[in-house]
Formats: structure tokens, C-alpha cells, sequence
């Protein structure tokens, strides 16, 4: 799967579940704690693949999923040579190379699933959050 096929229907299965919150009421505190980890791997069990396995993506405590994914994170299924990168160049990240092209492996970083990050960034569309992700996304 592509970045940008993973990037589209994430965002639409995030779409789906902030859509049912607000139909039942969910102000933006109540949405952010919905997504929390503990939360989330057991109402939202398709949400993630590693909920099925009881693992998190980043081992942290209060992980939150609502960024699942990150605005920094810069991707171009196009490129020939760096696939994906971090636009701050988080130090908790690195580059990788995996047979020949660079990815950005994001594992050490937690920017993104931190509660306060979240609620300085919210928005109820996850695409406007990640807007800048897809090097080939039509605005």
C-alpha cells in the first residue's frame, strides 16, 4: 500500500468515527479523549491494526491516536530517492533506507500523540490538520 492510499482512507475512517461523536454530541474534549489509546483499541477495533494485537505504535503512557499519523510528516509516492521525510526534523526520528529509498521512520517521535499537541492543533477534519503531508494532494 502507498503512502497516499494509506493517507485516504485513513482520513476517511477517521472522517466516519469524528463524524459519529458529533452526531452524538462529543464537544473537541470529549472527541480528544475518545481517541485515547486505551479507549479507542476497544471501541474502534478496525481503527488499527495493532489494536489486535494490544500494541501501541509508540510506547508512551496516555497515547493519543486522534494525529494517528503526523502534520509533520512529508510523503511523496512519486520521488525516486526520499519517499518521506519530517518537516521539523524531529531528532526523536531518523531517516532510513529500505532497499534504496529513504523513508522517515517516526517511531522514536511522539509529537504528535501527546494531548496538548493535539488540542493546540485540533480541527474536526483531519485532512486540514495533515494538508501539507501529501506532496501530490490537489488543495
Amino acid at each position: 500500500m502507498s503512502y497516499r492510499e494509506w493517507f485516504e482512507a485513513h482520513g476517511k475512517k477517521h472522517r466516519k468515527i469524528v463524524e459519529k461523536l458529533l452526531q452524538q454530541g462529543y464537544d473537541e474534549d470529549a472527541i480528544i479523549d475518545y481517541f485515547d489509546w486505551q479507549n479507542l483499541s476497544q471501541a474502534e477495533p478496525d481503527f488499527c491494526p495493532l489494536f489486535a494485537e494490544g500494541k501501541q505504535c509508540h510506547e508512551m503512557a496516555h497515547l493519543n491516536c486522534y494525529l494517528c499519523a503526523c502534520p509533520h510528516f512529508r510523503f511523496d509516492d512519486d520521488a525516486l530517492r526520499v519517499k518521506s521525510r519530517c518537516s521539523i526534523d524531529s531528532p526523536d526520528g531518523q531517516q532510513a533506507e529500505f532497499g534504496g529509498v529513504e523513508h522517515r521512520d517516526c517511531s522514536g517521535c511522539i509529537v504528535p500523540h501527546r494531548r496538548s499537541y493535539i488540542k493546540k492543533h485540533f480541527d474536526t477534519d483531519w485532512f486540514a490538520i495533515m494538508q501539507g503531508c501529501d506532496a501530490q494532494r490537489k488543495k
